[in-house]
């Protein structure tokens, strides 16, 4: 019987990669028990452990010919739920801390023209309180050591209440860290804008755009600059769907540090210490 590790500070160990495991392939039961135990945890995601978002897609990536060391490390990861098994997701409704200065406004015209957000022509009339809209988002360049792909994350906060939190490969493969954030930067503001219309036509109010955080500045100046020039064309379609949807007002994009980047959980394993309990601390309460 597989006993779990007593001691696990971190859902996989930092310098393990499932995609490198060369360990022998599990036979037909066990892999349909790999399988299972996959579901198991992404429902633990889906019910509130964001911490282990990232480790979870990663391992979710080898439903088809999973491998005993992969299998060990699903183990590793309960034993960590088992170590950290304290931490609750709050709802917090609060207004969260902006600093407006972090997200200046610029004319757009000249790019865009008169574009503005569009709204649902029958949605219902607001009622109560507005929300604020908060995000974060990162890349981890070529974090697959394989296919060198790189992998999106980000997490949506209504007010201080998390309520949405993604961790996905990118498709394509990127050369360059600008890249790979402005691929997740698109793909943040997209589910975004999808947010801001279902909001509407729930009759709940939305205070102002939304306002992303990443911790490129490359990224954050061509989105935020409306004199930034494009270097690389094949980014070009992320460049205009982020850059629109900031002169549209929907959203805004401002600087974090990669340290107080709470999406930053989603794209690594962050070892085990200060940084990682501050960044879990963002969304689980009480992670002893």
């Amino acid at each position: 019987m597989k006993l779990l590790e007593k001691k696990a500070a971190t859902p996989l160990p930092t310098s393990y990669h499932p995609e490198l495991d060369v360990s022998p392939e599990l036979v037909a039961d066990e892999a349909a028990y790999y399988q299972s135990l996959i579901g198991i945890l992404r429902w633990i995601v889906e019910l509130g452990r964001i911490d282990i978002t990232g480790e979870v897609s990663k391992m979710s990536s080898h439903l088809c010919l999973p491998r005993e060391g992969q299998l060990d490390k699903l183990f590793y990861m309960f034993g960590y739920l088992k170590h950290k098994h304290t931490g609750r997701l709050v709802f917090d409704p609060t207004y969260p801390t902006i600093n407006y200065d972090d997200f200046p406004l610029n004319n757009w015209s000249n790019f865009y023209g008169d574009t503005k957000e569009v709204l649902p022509p029958d949605a219902p009339e607001p009622r109560g309180k507005g929300f604020e809209i908060v995000a974060y988002v990162d890349a981890d360049l070529a974090g697959n050591k394989v296919t060198r792909s790189s992998r999106t994350g980000f997490i949506i906060f209504l007010n201080q209440a998390p309520i949405y939190w993604f961790s996905k490969r990118q498709n394509g493969v990127e050369s360059s860290t600008f890249g790979s954030e402005f691929v997740a930067m698109k793909q943040c503001c997209e589910y975004i804008r999808g947010l801001r219309y279902k909001l509407r036509m729930m009759g709940i109010q939305i205070c102002g755009p939304a306002y992303v955080y990443g911790d490129n500045q490359s990224v954050l100046s061509n989105t935020s600059c409306p004199e930034s020039k494009l270097s690389k064309k094949h980014h070009s379609i992320a460049y205009h769907v982020v850059r629109e949807g900031v002169a549209r007002n929907e959203w805004l994009t401002g600087y974090v540090k990669s340290e107080n980047n709470s999406s930053d959980t989603l794209t690594k394993t962050v070892p085990a210490g200060e940084k990682r309990d501050r960044l879990v601390s963002h969304y689980l309460w009480d992670m002893s």
